[in-house]
C-alpha cells in the first residue's frame, strides 16, 4: 500500500533535493563526509491561487515553479562544491584565484544563454529544417510525425552522450538514489540504507518520463493544430518559421496536457494503457538513473526525511542558514 502524502525531488551535485508538502530539503555531502541540509518553506501557488489548480493551467505553472527550484538548488549545491575545491585547494597550499560576482554572474548568463540557443536549435528549429528539406511540409501529420521522431532521438542522445561524462554520471547515480528512497517511502518499507538498496531506481513519476510525455504529447497536439491552421487559415503549406513560431507558443499546453498525462499515469501504474504509455520513459531511466551507493542513499534520505518532517537526528547532519 503506497503512502497517499507524495515526495520528489531531483539530484543536484553531490546530492539531493526533495520536495515536501510544505518545504523543500536539499541534502549535500560535502567532502569530508558530512551532510548539510538546507530546508526551504514551498507551498505551490497551484495550492492558494484557485484558477491556477486548474487541469492543464497547474501542469505549466508547476513546470515553471520546478524549473526555478531546480535552478536555485543546483546553484546551491554548485557553491557548496565550489568551497570543497577551495579548501583542497588551500591545504595543498594552491593559490586560489577568486571571481568577481559579476564575472561569476556573467559566466552564468552567458551558460544558460548558450545551453538555451542549443536547446532550441537541436529540439526545435533542426527538426523542422530536416522535415521541410523532405519536403514534407505539405503533410503535416507526417511532418510533426518526423519532426516529433527526430526531436525524441536527438533528446535520448543528447541524454546518452551526457552519461559518459564522469560527474554527470555521479550525478544519475543521486538520482538514483533519490528514486530508491521515493519507492521506499511509498511501499513503507523500513528507512535504512540497506532495506532502501533493495528498491528500484525506476520511478513512474521521474521528471524523465515527463520530458518524454512532452515529446509524445506534442506531436499529437502539434498535428492536429497544424492540419486545421493549413486547412482553414493558409489554405496551403504552412511555412516552416510561422509554424515554429506558434508552436513555441503552445508549449504551455503541451506542458500541461503532458502534466497531466503523467499524473493519471502515477495514479493509474495498472492500467494496460498506462503500462504501455510509461514504457519509453521508465526505458530512459536506465539512463539517468544509476546504482548509488550507501553515502548517497543516506543523503537522499536525510533530504526526504527533512521535506516530510520526519526526524532525522540519527543522521551526521548540518543545518545551513537560508540567505533568503
Amino acid at each position: 500500500m503506497k503512502k497517499e502524502i507524495s515526495v520528489g525531488g531531483q539530484a543536484v551535485i553531490e546530492g539531493v533535493m526533495m520536495r515536501g508538502p510544505e518545504r523543500l530539503a536539499t541534502a549535500i555531502r560535502r567532502k569530508n563526509g558530512d551532510i548539510e541540509l538546507l530546508l526551504t518553506p514551498f507551498v505551490s501557488v497551484t495550492t492558494k491561487v484557485k484558477v491556477l489548480g486548474y487541469p492543464i493551467i497547474r501542469g505549466f505553472v508547476s513546470l515553471i515553479e520546478m524549473m526555478k527550484i531546480g535552478f536555485s538548488t543546483l546553484t546551491f549545491s554548485a557553491d557548496r562544491y565550489e568551497l570543497d575545491i577551495q579548501e583542497e585547494a588551500r591545504r595543498k597550499g594552491e593559490n586560489i584565484k577568486e571571481k568577481s560576482p559579476f564575472a561569476a554572474k556573467m559566466e552564468e548568463t552567458f551558460s544558460f544563454v548558450f545551453a538555451f540557443g542549443i536547446a532550441l536549435l537541436l529540439f526545435g528549429l533542426l527538426p523542422y529544417k530536416l522535415a521541410d528539406w523532405l519536403n514534407l511540409s505539405k503533410q503535416d501529420i507526417f511532418f510533426n510525425l518526423f519532426a516529433g521522431c527526430i526531436r525524441i532521438v536527438f533528446f535520448v542522445l543528447y541524454v546518452w552522450l551526457i552519461s559518459l561524462i564522469k560527474d554527470v554520471k555521479r550525478l544519475f547515480r543521486y538520482h538514483g538514489a533519490e528514486h530508491k528512497n521515493v519507492n521506499a517511502y511509498e511501499h513503507n518499507s523500513n528507512l535504512d540504507p540497506k532495506s532502501i538498496q533493495t528498491f528500484s531506481t525506476i520511478h513512474p513519476r521521474c521528471g524523465t518520463s515527463f520530458m518524454i510525455f512532452v515529446l509524445l504529447v506534442g506531436i499529437l497536439i502539434f498535428s492536429i493544430t497544424d492540419s486545421l491552421v493549413s486547412y482553414f487559415i493558409i489554405g496551403g503549406p504552412i511555412p516552416v518559421l510561422i509554424r515554429f513560431g506558434y508552436h513555441l507558443l503552445m508549449i504551455p499546453l503541451i506542458a500541461g496536457v503532458s502534466y497531466e498525462v503523467l499524473k493519471f499515469s502515477g495514479n493509474n501504474l495498472n492500467h494496460p494503457l498506462v503500462k504501455i504509455m510509461t514504457i519509453p520513459g521508465m526505458a530512459l531511466q536506465k539512463i539517468t538513473t544509476q546504482p548509488p551507493d550507501d553515502d548517497m542513499i543516506e543523503t537522499a534520505l536525510v533530504a526526504m526525511k527533512a521535506a516530510l518532517d520526519m526526524d532525522y537526528s540519527q543522521h551526521n547532519v548540518r543545518l545551513v542558514e537560508n540567505s533568503k
